[in-house]
């Protein structure tokens, strides 16, 4: 069983390190300054969902907010549903979900799910300011360009590809998980079966 559990967390902590020294691939040019965002398939969009009994507790998570407006810490939602998405101003597939993620969280928020966001690999805030701006996104990222708070995830279950989703429930404990790019409809209906849970009978 240990060795398992290390085979397993070894294999997670590579999957992270790729992605946080990789990007995702839309079949561009690659530029200069993208060079540490190269080498990297982006995610087919393949989900995993946990059975509450199997679920794993998302580790400690905090990071300085983008644009300077304090702190997220993953420990003060405890009780909520909490979405958490990996993106990056210079991913293509980021940009085809960002409306749709935008339009989950405006019919959810007032229901005790939280989203935020986790914006890697951008070298300044600028791009990723401008990014949000463009698409509407009202609620915050935190500013990871060296992926040092995705590393929390390493021994759990990581974040694989730029888009990643992953679904925390109220119990603190990760509901789901989607490597690569989601739509609405498939976000909306895992959000609301998680959120409908009742997590003090797990």
């Amino acid at each position: 069983m240990m060795q398992r559990w290390r085979t397993r967390a070894m294999t997670a902590a590579a999957a992270l390190a790729v992605l946080l020294a990789g990007g995702c691939s839309d079949g561009q040019v690659q530029r200069d300054d993208d060079a540490d965002r190269s080498g990297f398939v982006e995610g087919d969009g393949t989900v995993a969902t946990y059975p509450p009994a199997e679920r794993e507790a998302a580790p400690e998570f905090s990071g300085p907010l983008l644009g300077g407006d304090g702190t997220f810490d993953l420990a003060e939602a405890d009780g909520d549903v909490v979405v958490l998405n990996v993106w990056g101003s210079w991913c293509p597939p980021c940009r085809k979900e960002a409306p749709e993620l935008q339009a989950v969280y405006d019919s959810v928020a007032d229901q005790g799910v939280r989203f935020v966001g986790v914006n890697t690999r951008d070298h300044s805030e600028g791009p990723a300011q401008a990014f949000e701006q463009e698409f509407g996104i009202t609620y915050p990222s935190v500013y990871d360009p060296k992926g040092e708070a995705l590393l929390a995830f390493r021994d759990t279950i990581p974040p694989q590809a730029i888009p990643s989703t992953l679904v925390i429930d109220r119990a603190g404990r990760i509901a789901a998980r989607v490597v690569g790019p989601i739509t609405e409809t498939s976000l909306r209906q895992m959000v609301s079966d998680i959120a409908a849970e009742d997590t003090s009978a797990t």
